[in-house]
């Protein structure tokens, strides 16, 4: 694995879940507490810290050998994570159209148009991750972004991204608009409408994915 480029500016929990986001950490693979330890610099008391609240996130799990290593996101728990997601999301729109300032909203249609612009699959990955972040971040409910924020760690266990296919690119560049301009006329159940619609397609291109790969 890698350690972010600023891992001493973070915690060993703060920078292995950014390792995690980042895809420098993938399923499966064993996190050793000696190996990590090194890593940091540090003793292998934080280090098994760390990982001990990893576990209880459900983020790692006993290897088939002693030790760790980073879960696997199983078909029936990724529709299981979507659903609770859904319901979430939806809240966190409801609250977005009704809290976030007309400079808020301003910023969000200026992503969609950086967006526009965008072509390469992992940068519009990681913009698009900002991007929900910063509605999350709008609807001025700390809990329940930092709610949002623990659910899209663990959808950072799935190899790849859906931005890899062409296709739900520009779908997902015209749901973000979409959704932006329902949002600046403060029509929740449109913009309600508009995400949960965004999420259903990008759970199906996600699914088509792992059944590709496991065919």
């Amino acid at each position: 694995m890698r350690l972010p480029k600023n891992h001493q500016n973070l915690s060993p929990f703060e920078a292995l879940l950014a390792a995690i986001e980042a895809g420098d950490i993938v399923s499966g693979e064993r996190l050793q507490e000696i190996k990590l330890a090194k890593q940091f610099g540090l003793s292998r008391t934080p280090i098994r810290e760390a990982l001990h609240r990893l576990e209880a996130l459900g983020l790692v799990e006993p290897g088939p050998q002693r030790g760790l290593v980073l879960a696997t996101l199983s078909y029936e728990r990724l529709r299981q994570l979507f659903a609770v997601r859904e319901g979430m999301e939806r809240l966190a729109i409801e609250l977005a159209v009704a809290n976030a300032s007309a400079d808020e909203l301003q910023l969000l249609d200026d992503m969609t148009r950086v967006e526009s612009k965008i072509s390469d699959a992992r940068m519009l990955h990681d913009h698009n991750r900002l991007f929900h972040s910063q509605i999350y971040r709008f609807s001025h409910n700390p809990y329940l972004e930092e709610m949002m924020t623990n659910l899209r760690v663990h959808l950072s266990l799935l190899p790849g991204t859906t931005y890899q296919v062409p296709a739900r690119r520009e779908e997902a560049r015209a749901e973000h608009k979409a959704l932006v301009d329902a949002m600046a006329g403060r029509d929740k159940a449109r913009a309600v409408t508009i995400a949960c619609d965004h999420l259903r397609n990008g759970l199906r291109v996600r699914m088509a994915m792992i059944n590709s790969a496991g065919g």
